[in-house]
């Protein structure tokens, strides 16, 4: 069995894991999601310090990904593989939702021409489990699995919004000049998108671009999902998101009620 480096024994001992905690998977897991967008492909260094684990360990856990067919190499680079996509698959083949939340995607994008997203909270973000763009946009965007910090996108807000547990663990970090990170002016943002019942993020993810985005609750009020339109900004100003977007996505919210569980 492989040892437990002393920090990492102490971070164990710190979380009040089990003993039942499997390391390696835990550590198999963090190497898988450690590659995206920013890093499509990474030496065995780049991943060693991605994941803060050291070179042997790293070098076997990307051998046995690569033996499983989840990786793929050069002899320098690895890169993920499509047989990833086939645990996101798994995924939205067992939860119900996800076929109620692509219609409703594809709803939307069809009656406003802008890209229309739904969203699940995991851990600190909001990931993608439905998304659907306009013809502009089908080489660029985002698509399923995507994932944003749910700190200052519209979509984590509202998610966040009944999730107060979650809000404590933030860590937030400036993705652009316009993020909030003060954890203080998060939580009042974040209790405002509570009462208001929706959350509005300008170009605190990302450069050019603002999102509104709404809760999506099941038959006893409980937030399940979470519905996104994101724009660039010269299409519309906020307070025109407002007018315009946030009628078709409470009607979608409201319609989806009684679909998911």
């Amino acid at each position: 069995m492989t040892r437990l480096r002393d920090t990492d024994a102490e971070k164990r001992a710190q979380s009040g894991r089990s003993p039942d905690f499997l390391e390696a998977l835990a550590r198999g897991l963090s190497i898988l999601t450690a590659f995206d967008g920013s890093r499509p492909q990474m030496t065995l260094s780049d991943v060693s310090r991605a994941v803060d684990l050291p070179r042997a360990t790293v070098r076997r856990a990307l051998y046995t990904l690569e033996q499983l067919g989840y990786l793929e190499s050069d002899g320098k680079l690895f890169r993920l593989t499509p047989q990833v996509m086939g645990l996101a698959g798994a995924y939205l083949g067992s939860a119900g939702n996800a076929a109620a939340l692509q219609a409703a995607c594809d709803k939307l994008c069809q009656e406003t021409d802008e890209a229309c997203s739904a969203a699940v909270l995991a851990g600190d973000f909001a990931v993608m489990v439905a998304h659907s763009s306009p013809p502009r946009f089908l080489s660029t965007a985002p698509g399923i699995g995507f994932r944003v910090p749910a700190f200052c996108s519209a979509l984590g807000r509202v998610l966040l919004a009944g999730n107060p547990a979650a809000i404590d663990r933030l860590q937030p970090q400036a993705l652009t000049p316009k993020t909030v990170t003060d954890k203080s002016e998060l939580a009042a943002i974040i209790a405002r998108a509570a009462k208001d019942g929706y959350a509005l993020s300008d170009q605190e993810a990302e450069l050019g671009f603002r999102s509104l985005a709404v809760p999506v609750r099941r038959f006893d009020g409980r937030a399940v999902a979470a519905l996104n339109i994101g724009i660039r900004i010269e299409r519309a100003t906020p307070k025109q998101m407002r007018e315009t977007f946030l009628p078709l996505l409470l009607a979608a919210a409201g319609e989806l009620q009684s679909r998911v569980v």
